[in-house]
């Protein structure tokens, strides 16, 4: 039996806490502290309460001494964070994205690479048995395949503050982009080769566009398009769109259809964290007609009511970081995936800026 991982915790928000809960309930890890730059004026999760706080990374790395850190925090920290983790003998799980620039990201994959250490990023839609089924059957539709996902988000209550704080760091497209690209990836297995983006400031107390919209093509004819809003006045009217369609048919995640439940209004229900996720169901299209012209094979539904909860991925996630470190398993396929979907995002904002398509190399 390994000895448990001892893991430093950076950060916790709404995604560090849901990692914390995982490895305060897991085996395998042992928490050694927990940091922010704010924690000791905070309230801490009852379950977290009583674990070692620090208001300052290198003193907290310096003084737990982790086999792991999982870092959190908003993302224009995430490199240095990840680099200093590596260069103390630490392995990492990080919040995406990798950073803020490629640069910096191709700088943390290098260390992870240099210091053989695990780096295992928050792709939470590669440890969910929906989008991993969507995928699938997306993959069987054909080429080329036409691509169309969306996740645009009403804020209000606590969403307000963390939808403001975090387009200080990185526009919507660009930090909930790099999952939803990183589908388009995945269901082609295909190059990017074209990058257009188009943006909107709607928002006066956010620093940048709080609105955008990504296109991009792949070496094998696929076309794909993703489109993410924040703040106050975003519609909910088709904020949740994910559809691929091939010469085959078509595969689309229905969601958000049973919210009459729904016991309160602090959140909009396109800023509730288990909408980026949730399925309800997966609906096939066949494309196929008889002689007639007639549709030769009914659309199929997939039922998805027993999916995973949103603490149930993050469990999931922190499952396969303790897998990677004791089975010492080769992460390259996903470090490169990570540089690869967070490239096609920022050259969407550089399109944006610069007012014309951006050819990648």
């Amino acid at each position: 039996m390994p000895d448990k991982v001892k893991v430093l915790v950076v950060g916790l928000g709404n995604m560090g806490a849901s990692h914390a809960s995982a490895y305060h309930r897991m085996d395998g890890f042992e928490i050694v502290g927990l940091m922010s730059r704010t924690i000791k004026s905070k309230p801490i999760p009852d379950e977290l309460m009583g674990y070692p706080l620090f208001e300052d990374y290198d003193e907290a790395l310096a003084a737990t001494k982790p086999d792991a850190v999982s870092i959190n925090t908003w993302p224009n920290t995430h490199a240095e964070y990840a680099i200093k983790a590596m260069d103390a003998g630490a392995h990492v799980f990080m919040e995406k994205p990798l950073a803020t620039n490629i640069e910096d990201a191709e700088k943390v994959v290098a260390k992870a690479r240099e210091t053989n250490r695990k780096l295992v990023l928050g792709y939470i839609l590669r440890v969910h048995p929906s989008w991993v089924t969507f995928i699938e059957k997306g993959q069987q539709l054909g080429k080329p395949l036409v691509m169309r996902l969306n996740l645009n988000q009403q804020s209000s209550g606590p969403a307000w503050s963390w939808h403001k704080n975090l387009i200080d760091s990185l526009i919507p497209i660009v930090d909930c982009g790099v999952h939803y690209v990183d589908v388009m990836c995945q269901l082609t297995g295909a190059k990017p080769v074209r990058v257009h983006g188009i943006g909107a400031k709607l928002w006066d107390d956010a620093a940048k566009q709080n609105y955008g919209h990504l296109h991009v093509t792949f070496d094998d004819g696929s076309v794909g398009w993703y489109e993410a809003g924040w703040g106050p006045m975003m519609s909910e009217i088709a904020y949740f769109v994910k559809d691929v369609v091939g010469p085959k048919g078509a595969v689309s995640i229905v969601a958000g259809q049973n919210q009459n439940d729904k016991e309160t209004d602090e959140l909009s229900d396109s800023a509730d964290i288990d909408q980026h996720t949730k399925t309800d169901a997966i609906k096939i299209h066949y494309a196929d007609v008889d002689g007639d012209k007639n549709f030769a094979k009914k659309d199929e539904i997939l039922n998805m009511e027993d999916e995973p909860g949103h603490q149930d991925l993050c469990d999931r996630e922190q499952e396969f970081f303790l897998k990677a470190i004791n089975e010492d398993l080769d992460l390259t396929e996903s470090m490169d995936a990570a540089v690869n979907s967070l490239r096609i995002v920022l050259a969407a904002e550089e399109s944006i800026e610069k007012g014309k398509v951006i050819e990648l190399a």
